[in-house]
């Protein structure tokens, strides 16, 4: 039986395809004969008495043209209506903002799960598991953090931590991120801003200098890590090591302490259908995991000379034996 597998995901125009990992993903499904269909979140729907539908162009993906770094790396079909209840999978790789329109798409894939949709990561799951706060349901593993709106509540979380790195709650690929002193003068400017002025709460964390060794990400399938981290070192003066930011990527095997952290959240990820999660950690620290769209498959495959997407389309192909 052919495997039909739909992706929400960014306008295929705006992909970065040699570094991105949906892209990985579908390459691997598509040598393996599996039928691919492509959505963006704007064109799904739902009716009384009606099926969850979206507006889909079946894909195919031209791999030497992909290889090349050619514009023309895909053929897609004219986008027809189509049930998500047909497909047999449903990836959710849309990228952030986590703002009011990711959170209606996951209703909409909830939706579909009722009348039978496999969709991976978990619509409810995407949505309560908010990237910088579900971190903290592990204390034991997180460096001392402090998630507020107030600027005295920061300024005194300064006080007895020192320098602290600040950020939104919804930012991704280092956007919205300071590092401030214990002694910053520009603490309420910095606070007002990513705030708006109070009205939201925002994350401050404790400076780990190992980040200039590594913003480490972790991949995990079904709570279990690839052996392999991706460490993302800052450039210059900047503070962040993300790629997406300047960051320079440098392989490495897991540390003990790594697959310590993994078997500590590992239970709670499979509890909650978070299939394929990203985490961040600096040094001994868990900082982030990442729900939503995980990236660094590419940059981890070519370190390593391994195939991610092939452990994780095996991971759904067993999700799928069993239904």
């Amino acid at each position: 039986m052919t495997i039909r597998l739909g992706v929400v995901m960014d306008p295929l125009s705006s992909i970065k395809q040699q570094k991105d990992s949906t892209v990985a993903i579908l390459l691997e499904a598509q040598k393996r004969n599996w039928r691919l269909y492509y959505f963006t979140h704007n064109t799904l729907s739902q009716s009384t008495n009606n099926s969850v539908k979206a507006k889909a162009a079946q894909l195919s993906i031209k791999e030497q043209a992909l290889n090349n770094n050619q514009k023309n790396w895909y053929d897609i079909t004219t986008e027809q209506a189509l049930k998500l209840s047909e497909l047999d999978i449903i990836l959710m790789r849309k990228d952030p903002p986590f703002d009011m329109s990711y959170i209606f798409t996951t209703y909409l894939l909830e939706a579909a799960e009722r009348e039978g949709a496999l969709v991976i990561n978990q619509p409810q799951s995407l949505r309560n598991c908010n990237e910088k706060l579900f971190a903290l349901e592990f204390p034991q593993c997180t460096p001392p953090t402090l998630v507020t709106s107030s600027q005295t509540d920061i300024a005194h979380f300064l006080q007895e931590q020192g320098p602290c790195i600040i950020k939104p709650l919804n930012g991704m690929g280092g956007q919205g991120i300071f590092k401030v002193a214990s002694s910053a003068d520009n603490l309420a400017v910095i606070v007002d801003l990513l705030t708006e002025h109070g009205k939201l709460p925002i994350m401050a964390q404790q400076y780990l200098p190992q980040v200039q060794q590594g913003d480490k990400r972790v991949l995990l399938i079904n709570g279990k890590p690839i052996p392999y981290a991706l460490a993302r070192i800052p450039q210059g003066s900047d503070i962040r090591g993300n790629l997406a930011a300047g960051g320079k990527g440098i392989g490495q095997e897991l540390s003990e302490r790594d697959y310590w952290i993994c078997e500590q959240i590992g239970p709670k990820l499979r509890q909650k259908g978070l299939h394929f999660v990203g985490i961040d950690i600096i040094g001994d620290f868990l900082t982030e995991i990442n729900v939503t769209s995980p990236t660094c498959i590419r940059e981890l495959d070519q370190w390593f000379d391994v195939n991610i997407s092939s452990y994780f389309l095996d991971h759904i192909e067993t999700i799928l034996s069993k239904k």
